[in-house]
């Protein structure tokens, strides 16, 4: 990297710096501002930050070594995630901003009740906040940390730091993003991750045609694929059609029950089957119910049909150009190195600088609302004035992020931690799902699936003697014995109190046959109609997943698959258009039980 590069990066810096101090003064005002922002985002800024805060440093260097390691089929292990994120548009996230929580594990106390719901959210807060926070964090810097290494920074810098290179990579890394996520609050964090957003976007589509105008074009790089043997990796599926049975690619380094676990199993029993920590932050924090909805419609846009191909072709790319490169994650950073100018270098390491913030910034004023809102509060300081609890959001952010340092410092594959934050969040996100819905689910069976879910999928995952290789298999394994465990506990304790049911139901009022008997003895019809929701969400999941394979079918060069993918698109975008002019039907006065 040449001292143009060094320019290039010291001016985002700056940039990002001065974004934090100025919103620092409106952070200062009390806890809603520094975590929600006042509950004022417009919906656009709201959507981008969401999608700002999926795409860090780790996502990229993550798909190109899917693409690299089992083709383009392998990117299945995140995109089944748009079944879930779908489902958020029409269904959770009008419910999330309806109930103005600071955070979900807020939610507990207003759905259920008693020292049981106490119990719940602080263990919630703090497993959230603490170990399955801050190993996000720490993959997060674990992919920065191999970029700065493939990129040379130290030794540009005139530093010899040895064997020492992650270490100092690390803390330096940590102090960067603690100046403005740590002052700033939420405000900060979205404006900042809007920039931060068009920066990555425009380094991932450089990065990308700069590989592919090496090779010689995208026709070039398809043919080059096909004579290494490496055509499959082309495919979307990992099986084909042939011969009247399912031809199963070995290329794609996927079981029947691990692709069949994504499409059938992972998005609905993982922890954020209803929307997710970061997620239900900026649904809380958006000016509307509407505006929620929208914000989660442009990031399921911006999240799977723009930005996927980027790095997919840059992860075919490298197959071709570094054919015997043995971690395939480097190969982003490496084509970075290998084929931009200087000034492009150091705008494209700039772009993933900002990927990275964006997504770390995010998680620390995650993690530190939890400790804040529903540790500290909660549990030890419910009188705590406004200003002492931002003060105590700011040093709960600095113990978030040394904590995340270390994960990332013992840590060496993002895809295996990746597949390990998945493990151990599978099994309670059928519980989340139904405790919108039916009145029966209480703290007690929600406190059993989550504790059941990180215990099984932890040991499935590191313990020899219980490790199941299959991921599938392994995900299958800790949904049913978590269902087992949570079904159990449900039915030897008693239902929540009925003041606490019909005190929720009035604020939320979801659709569905589940609060029959609150909606009689309230007189409050729902407002929420769960079989239009539904069609809608098989209709908008036609729209997006067709909108995203016709761009990959046509920038492959695959044009069957592009057209029948625009095809579905066009015809889901029809449905959902039909659908949306649908109004809830006009109820009948409810007939009021003794």
């Amino acid at each position: 990297m040449q001292l143009l590069d060094w320019v290039v990066i010291g001016l985002y810096l700056v940039i990002s710096l001065g974004i934090g101090l100025y919103f620092a003064r409106r952070a200062s005002r009390g806890i809603e501002d520094f975590f929600l922002s006042g509950r004022s985002l417009p919906w656009w800024l709201s959507g981008a930050s969401m999608a700002a805060t999926t795409f860090s440093v780790d996502t990229p260097l993550y798909v190109a070594g899917l693409v690299g390691t089992r083709g383009i089929a392998g990117n299945w292990e995140w995109w089944c995630f748009g079944l879930a994120h779908v489902s958020l548009i029409y269904v959770f996230a009008r419910l999330w901003r309806r109930s103005e929580i600071i955070t979900d594990a807020e939610l507990t106390e207003l759905r259920y009740g008693g020292q049981t719901a106490a119990w719940l959210r602080g263990i919630k807060a703090f497993l959230f906040a603490v170990p399955i926070n801050c190993i996000g964090i720490g993959y997060a810097i674990l992919a920065m940390t191999k970029t700065i290494e493939a990129l040379g920074v130290w030794n540009s810098l005139g530093f010899d730091v040895g064997e020492n290179s992650r270490l100092w990579s690390v803390i330096a890394i940590c102090l960067i993003v603690l100046v403005y996520s740590g002052v700033s609050g939420l405000w900060g964090v979205v404006v900042t991750d809007f920039f931060q957003l068009v920066l990555a976007l425009v380094g991932a589509l450089i990065v990308a045609a700069s590989a592919v105008s090496s090779i010689g074009g995208m026709g070039n790089l398809v043919d080059q694929l096909q004579a290494m043997g490496l055509g499959r990796s082309l495919d979307f599926l990992p099986f084909r059609w042939s011969g009247g049975s399912f031809d199963w690619t070995e290329t794609a380094g996927l079981t029947t029950t691990t692709f069949l676990a994504y499409l059938g199993l992972q998005w609905w029993t993982f922890r954020r089957s209803d929307g997710g920590g970061e997620f239900i932050q900026r649904l809380a924090a958006s000016r509307t119910e509407g505006d929620a909805a929208k914000a989660a419609w442009l990031f399921n846009i911006i999240n799977y049909v723009v930005r996927t191909w980027p790095w997919v072709i840059v992860g075919l790319a490298a197959l071709v150009i570094y054919p015997n490169l043995s971690d395939r994650e480097l190969g982003y950073p490496k084509l970075m190195l290998d084929f931009l100018p200087p000034g492009l270098l150091g705008l494209v390491a700039a772009s993933l600088l900002a990927a990275f913030m964006s997504t770390v910034s995010t998680s620390i004023n995650w993690g530190a609302s939890y400790l804040t809102n529903d540790l500290y509060r909660r549990f030890w300081r419910s009188q705590a004035s406004a200003a002492e609890l931002v003060t105590v959001g700011r040093l709960a952010s600095v113990l978030v992020t040394v904590l995340g340092a270390v994960t990332a410092f013992f840590s060496d594959d993002v895809g295996t931690v990746f597949r390990l934050v998945i493990a151990i969040g599978t099994g309670p996100g059928v519980v989340l799902i139904l405790r919108w819905y039916w009145w029966r689910i209480n703290a007690a069976a929600e406190l059993a699936a989550m504790l059941a879910g990180f215990v099984v999928g932890l040991s499935t995952s590191v313990l020899p003697w219980l490790q199941i290789p299959d991921f599938g298999l392994r995900l299958l394994v800790t949904t049913l014995i978590s269902a087992a465990i949570w079904i159990t506990v449900m039915l030897l304790t008693p239902p929540e109190p009925e003041s606490v049911l019909q005190s929720f139901y009035a604020r939320i009022r979801p659709g569905g046959p589940g609060w029959r008997r609150q909606q009689q003895q309230s007189g409050l019809a729902p407002i929420q109609d769960l079989r239009i929701d539904g069609l809608r969400i098989v209709a908008a999941s036609l729209l997006l997943f067709g909108s995203m394979f016709s761009v990959g079918g046509f920038l492959l060069l695959q044009p069957l698959t592009g057209w029948f993918a625009l095809l579905t698109a066009v015809l889901g975008g029809f449905w959902l258009r039909k659908l949306s002019h649908h109004r809830l039907p006009t109820l009948p006065t409810p007939t009021l039980l003794p």
